[in-house]
């Protein structure tokens, strides 16, 4: 396929170099990085006018929109517009509004699995959009990561990936106070986690992901908590997670507390670019 990759950040240049590995035609762009392996256009406009698919990796709902406002009129006819941002539900589902009044599909395909899953190739997406759409780029997804589920209709992905990140902004907390308070105890750290990660309280956040350095497989934890996930982006997804709540009057009273919590990690202690797990030496501070 000819591809266009708008968005060449820390999660979306090596998701556009698995699909260069792969043969496929990639041009990108980026208002601000031009990663040197990756041929870029000068604007987001040229890099989609010949292209099958556009691959978007922007920050928020407002980018998302501005770009989607310049890229579909002179995308080709049925080509689809792949957007793999983090945004709130109703911007995924007025660009498949957008993309479908110019002749156009949309999917909604946010991810899961970090700057790591992004270079290896192992990314799980969630995906909202047509099936005839998830169809046609199936074969995208298999390459750049591991797992792909169609969630459903259009804002269908966003709506799976911030309801994922509430429980798993809420789960990382409970692990690090967990952790905190087995401190307190005098409990040994690999004591804890031989029980808890065998026991009903085991989770992704302790198992898989664990905050403890050198305990359990590696993590971030084990690189002085050098982001894989940072805290400004557990934040964002979970103050969209509150955002969706509102709307539809979801009672989320856990997420709320998690957004709060990570709202003082990252906004009143400056934390906001480590790991979201070094919640754990925060909580476990003196002050």
């Amino acid at each position: 396929m000819n591809i266009a990759f708008i968005g060449l950040g820390n999660m979306g240049a090596p998701m556009a170099r698995c699909l260069i590995v792969a043969d496929h035609a990639v041009v990108g762009y980026d208002s601000a990085l031009v990663p040197d392996d990756i041929s870029c256009a000068p604007s987001a406009a040229i890099a989609a006018k010949d292209a099958d698919v556009v691959i978007t990796m922007l920050p928020n709902g407002d980018i998302l929109r501005a770009v989607a406002e310049e890229i579909h009129p002179v995308m080709p006819p049925n080509a689809i517009h792949l957007d793999c941002s983090t945004v709130d539900v109703q911007s995924a589902r007025d660009v498949a509004i957008s993309a479908s009044n110019t002749g156009l599909q949309a999917i909604d395909a946010p991810v899961s699995g970090g700057v790591g899953g992004a270079t290896n190739g192992t990314l799980t997406f969630m995906a909202g959009g047509t099936v005839d759409a998830f169809a046609r780029v199936a074969p995208l997804f298999s390459i750049m990561g591991q797992k792909a589920v169609h969630c459903g209709d259009a804002g269908a992905g966003q709506s799976a990936k911030i309801c994922n990140n509430m429980i798993l902004g809420a789960t990382m907390i409970a692990t690090c106070e967990a952790f905190a308070l087995a401190d307190k105890l005098g409990l040994d750290r690999q004591a804890m986690f031989d029980v808890v990660s065998t026991s009903s309280g085991s989770s992704w956040s302790i198992n898989t992901y664990c905050p403890a350095p050198g305990v359990g497989p590696q993590s971030p934890a084990d690189n002085a908590y050098t982001p894989g996930f940072s805290g400004t982006l557990m934040l964002k997804d979970l103050r969209l997670a509150q955002q969706a709540a509102q709307t539809v009057g979801a009672k989320t009273p856990m997420g709320s507390r998690a957004a709060e919590i990570y709202a003082d990690f990252v906004e009143l202690h400056g934390m906001g670019g480590m790991d979201f797990s070094a919640m754990l030496p925060h909580l476990s501070a003196d002050d």
